[in-house]
């Protein structure tokens, strides 16, 4: 878990209201971890983010240990249209939101794009990849946008609760719904 928590959780479903085109599909970290030439188990942890900064050190691109859209593009990841199932966008009620937001600022200080210091959690609520992934997320949670990481943050809140979140939920005194 990141210091203050992170977010985790398996896999679930939930009931679809409006669907919204997703933009192309980001490979998978599995997919980059292949590209990359290393196991391919699909967490996005030090060893893949060693391989990456190496890899952007050998093909003279920035530097960062993150699977930025240049460096996806150079592995010959990103560049064709790919399919991709439709993100589902449900709006997030009055109360649930105010939840997510102490969350978030709790978790990340309310930053999309911030990386914990162990580079295992992501984004404004500290997803871990897995979770990113078994929520519907795809690439790299500190990479999306807000709105969809508002989204899938609420996906999992409606699933778990505040259970992923155990640091911040404490914190915060909310209960776990």
């Amino acid at each position: 878990m990141a210091q203050t928590g992170g977010a985790e959780s398996q896999p679930a479903q939930s009931a679809p209201t409006e669907t919204t085109p997703a933009p192309a599909k980001k490979p998978t970290t599995k997919q980059i971890q292949k590209a990359l030439g290393i196991k391919a188990d699909g967490i996005f942890g030090p060893k893949t983010k060693r391989a990456l900064k190496n890899y952007q050190r050998r093909n003279d691109l920035k530097v960062t240990g993150r699977a930025d859209t240049a460096t996806l593009t150079s592995l010959g990841l990103l560049g064709q249209p790919q399919a991709s199932a439709p993100l589902e966008f449900t709006p997030i009620p009055a109360e649930a939101k105010a939840i997510l937001d102490q969350i978030a600022q709790c978790e990340s200080g309310g930053n999309t794009t911030i990386e914990s210091r162990d580079g295992r959690y992501f984004g404004k609520y500290q997803f871990s990849q897995e979770t990113w992934e078994a929520m519907g997320g795809t690439g790299s949670p500190a990479e999306a946008d807000e709105a969809t990481q508002d989204q899938l943050a609420y996906k999992l809140y409606q699933e778990r609760g505040t259970a992923p979140w155990p640091s911040c939920s404490a914190q915060l005194n909310l209960e776990d719904a």
